[in-house]
């Protein structure tokens, strides 16, 4: 139900924007592709190179985001965790911030896979360091608690990083800097479409073999070292695979939050809390959510676009303070 559902999203998101395309188009655009026939029409090329591509850049992104919740989730046994909240997307946003202004300054080359790595190294510095800062002196261990205080104040050290970028950046960086920080989708190809769809299948291909690992982690950590869980490592693999993933779709899109957190509590709540069957679903779930916010960016300012990352923290901000309730964390 979910693969017809993403594939029904994506259709819309495809046919509806500035410029109608109808199912008809997409098929001759399609066929002619196939022949190498270079006979386009305006709107098969519009299909071809704008929103076909960006369609797709919505779903593995937000496959991406959600299967990092997921798993972040599962890692620290609370469903309120998510990239965002533990400074990954700031610090990937600083490093492809980093990258840019530099590449400007020393004239290298920032295209290919040079972006995605300077935001996967800038994701784990700051992950890092809201793990390591988060644990308790005593016990080596991070409460819930610690983990979002320290992932807020790492977040606004990366973020104010991310402001001095602009700041001393040139004007055309410094405009791609500020979409960052709302999130966009409009400058996406099919180069960035084959970069982030390559991290994200391999990413959740890994996370899903640690989904056995990390159900027996959920039984607690003395729990699943008796049932042979090497924890120290399950946790570094599970951090690297969730920087990796989230940096790199980062990189290109900006920083999109909550949809890693709103992801796995729909699908707990429809269908249990077993990893087997949350990280792939998640990963059709946030392709359809991320698809659905990419049309209301396009559409509710027709023939402008909203910001994806403006449409995302509407819908999530307010489950975020519900589950914050719920689960009684304000005192």
């Amino acid at each position: 139900m979910l693969a017809a559902l993403l594939i029904i999203t994506a259709l819309v998101s495809i046919r509806y924007g500035a410029v109608s395309i109808s199912i008809g188009e997409m098929t001759s655009a399609l066929q002619k592709i196939l022949r190498r026939t270079d006979t386009l029409t305006l709107q098969e090329r519009i299909f071809i190179d704008l929103r076909l591509p960006r369609a797709l850049l919505c779903i593995v992104v937000g496959a991406s985001l959600a299967v990092g919740g997921t798993v972040m989730q599962a890692l620290f046994r609370n469903p309120i965790v998510e990239p965002g909240l533990i400074g990954t997307s700031s610090g990937a946003a600083f490093g492809a911030a980093l990258c840019f202004v530099l590449g400007a300054t020393f004239k290298f080359e920032t295209g290919g896979w040079t972006l995605p790595l300077m935001a996967c190294l800038g994701g784990f510095l700051a992950t890092a360091l809201v793990f390591l800062l988060s644990q308790s002196k005593q016990t080596g261990k991070s409460s819930i608690a610690a983990l979002l205080l320290t992932g807020m104040a790492v977040n606004a050290l990366f973020m104010s990083g991310v402001g001095f970028m602009s700041y001393i950046a040139r004007d055309p960086q410094a405009r791609s800097i500020t979409f960052w920080g709302l999130g966009n989708l409009s400058g996406a190809s099919w180069s960035i479409v084959k970069i982030v769809a390559t991290t994200t299948i391999l990413c959740t291909l890994a996370a899903a073999r640690y989904a056995k690992s990390l159900n027996a982690l959920m039984l607690g950590e003395e729990e699943a070292q008796f049932l042979g869980v090497n924890i120290r490592r399950l946790r570094l693999t599970v951090l690297l695979i969730n920087v990796v993933m989230i940096a790199v779709a980062t990189a290109f899109v900006g920083v999109i939050s909550f949809v890693g957190l709103i992801v796995p509590h729909l699908l707990r709540l429809i269908k249990g809390s077993d990893n087997r069957a949350l990280i792939p679903n998640s990963a059709l779930l946030g392709g359809i959510l991320l698809s659905a916010a990419d049309i209301l960016s396009r559409m509710l300012l027709r023939p402008a676009e909203l910001p994806i990352g403006i449409v995302t923290s509407v819908i999530g901000v307010p489950l975020f303070i519900f589950l914050l309730h719920r689960k009684n964390y304000f005192f």
